[in-house]
């Protein structure tokens, strides 16, 4: 009774209890696997937690930070750095119950260097060359300025996948005053800036180099010229504009800081625990930390990623526009093997293309598979841990991505959902999108992959010598087969046919199959295409390339 009356007043119950419980346990024990995990996003939150080892910052949170410059529409290296920020960030969590805080800044007080090859309007953007980028018309006549565009584009991908942070804008930091004082502090210790700085410059560069840059009164361009600082209190100084003599303040918006000095003004100011960057930016780095030290602050921890290649080997480019882009990607693979593909190997240089969509799908749904029996020393090492932060769905994919691309490349380039769920029922058991919604959505995709980049490099070739003779034995032995032989036993068909067909080694054997039956160098396992396709239509393809 006085449990009943415990329960009925709010207390938990037993169940509750129990519950409770078992969850406190496996939080402990994600916690303790997670001390000596080897996966990179436990290594990089040890270091955090190691910074914090006295107790939490002043501030209360722990703050990590990515950057973007918004002279070009965001792409999937700004993606990736967002989403490596925040695995790391996740695990971070399973570490410590510090708060944290993840801001998004956007370097668009920048001025415009040179014209992105891939916006409209690009006679006008010349126009405005050098000058911040929150004060150049929108090339596309959507937002208030160009960098406005960008920052809304970069927003809106961040938002779709569902990351958590705060956006931050360098013009509104700057403008409102939030960073004066740390201008304030650059004006004071000027020389020691200058000193860090003029011997990693060329002779040419040290002549002009100044930390501060003045926005012209005149023009609006943000100007690289020689300042010389007259009163750090009032943040004045002297500089030269069209030949006239200028003395203005820098603050307000009226003056930036040259980037590298910008960048270690932002992580003295903000107080950044974690920013990581690509391995170009290493020297950058190393000089940013020594002068955020001159401004009495401690560098982030952090490391240098390795960059995304397009498919001729160079550095993906916002204002080039090479490479993949997000909605590339997300129409021939989920989002979930984009992540996969981002998380492996952080510190190797990756071709990327769309070639490489279809082996991340599936190595993406192979790892899922995985990870329920893993025990949690290798969950926390499975790449699908840090892409859903532990929470990783459990629907099965009854078929790979490579066998559906198989079955549509046979099917042809104007073949239906409909038509390839027909096929399915061959294969899986109740195949339907209700039952299977991911499949579902990985049909659509592998019907648009098929139509754009499989379809039209299909080319079947005739069999040649014992490859004849081949075929037609696999012809006789799947028609004395049952029309529900199992995958299995027709491999195993497969095989011994080329065992005994005179081949010279078995990939010769599965080489012709592919070419003569699907058109394509490469292929499935054979026996789940031939499941899946049906006996009958399989005999249909061998007697085509018979005939």
């Amino acid at each position: 009774m006085r449990a009943a009356r415990d329960r009925a007043k709010g207390a938990p119950s037993p169940l509750h209890i129990a519950c409770r419980n078992e969850r406190a346990t496996q939080v402990s024990d994600v916690r303790a696997a997670a001390m000596t995990s080897k996966a990179w996003p436990y290594e990089e939150a040890r270091k955090l937690l190691k910074r914090v080892e006295n107790g939490p910052p002043a501030k209360g949170y722990v703050l990590f930070e990515t950057g973007y410059g918004p002279s070009g529409l965001p792409h999937i290296g700004t993606f990736n750095e967002v989403l490596r920020t925040t695995m790391v960030r996740n695990a971070f969590h399973a570490l410590s119950d510090v708060p944290t805080r993840l801001i998004a800044f956007s370097d668009d007080m920048d001025g415009l260097r040179k014209v992105p090859d891939n916006v409209p309007n690009q006679d006008m953007l010349r126009e405005y060359l050098g000058k911040p980028l929150t004060r150049i018309p929108d090339p596309f006549g959507k937002f208030e300025s160009f960098a406005h565009h960008n920052n809304a584009m970069l927003r809106q991908f961040l938002d779709r996948f569902g990351f958590e942070y705060e956006f931050a804008s360098s013009t509104e930091y700057y403008a409102s005053g939030r960073f004066d004082p740390i201008l304030r502090t650059v004006l004071e210790r000027y020389q020691a800036i200058l000193d860090v700085m003029l011997p990693t410059l060329r002779a040419e560069r040290r002549a002009t180099y100044s930390p501060v840059l003045p926005v012209s009164p005149k023009s609006g361009v943000v100007l690289q010229v020689p300042v010389e600082v007259i009163d750090p209190a009032q943040g004045l100084i002297r500089f030269e504009d069209e030949g006239e003599t200028i003395e203005q303040s820098v603050f307000g918006g009226r003056a930036k800081l040259q980037w590298k000095v910008d960048w270690a003004a932002r992580w003295v100011a903000l107080d950044v625990d974690y920013e990581m960057s690509g391995k170009d930016l290493i020297d950058s780095t190393i000089q940013s930390g020594k002068i955020a030290r001159v401004l009495g602050g401690r560098p982030p921890e952090g490391f240098n990623y390795e960059m995304f290649l397009d498919e001729k080997g160079e550095k993906i480019s916002k204002s080039k526009g090479n490479g993949l882009s997000l909605e590339q990607w997300l129409t021939y693979g989920p989002e979930e093997s984009l992540a996969f593909f981002a998380y492996r190997e952080p510190k190797k240089a990756k071709q990327l293309h769309m070639g490489v969509i279809p082996r991340a799908v599936d190595d993406y749904f192979q790892f899922r598979a995985n990870y329920p029996a893993q025990p949690v020393e290798q969950q926390l090492g499975n790449p699908v841990h840090h892409i859903h932060d532990g929470q990783v769905p459990s629907e099965p994919l009854p078929v790979t991505f490579g066998l559906l691309l198989n079955l549509v490349g046979v099917m042809g380039a104007d073949a239906t959902k409909e038509q390839v769920w027909g096929y399915l029922g061959n294969y899986v058991e109740n195949a339907s999108p209700e039952r299977y919604p991911e499949l579902g959505k990985l049909i659509g995709r592998a019907l648009a992959y098929n139509r754009d980049f499989v379809a039209p490099t299909l080319k079947r070739r005739k069999p040649e010598g014992v490859e004849v003779a081949a075929l037609e034995r696999l012809d006789r032995e799947l028609a004395a087969l049952p029309a529900e032989a199992k995958a299995e036993e027709i491999q195993n068909i497969v095989y011994a046919i080329g065992n005994e067909g005179g081949f010279e080694q078995l990939r010769d054997w599965f080489k012709a199959l592919y070419e003569t039956l699907l058109g394509s160098a490469q292929g499935p396992r054979m026996g789940s295409f031939i499941a899946l396709y049906g006996i009958d239509n399989t005999r249909k393809l061998i007697a085509e390339a018979l005939a």
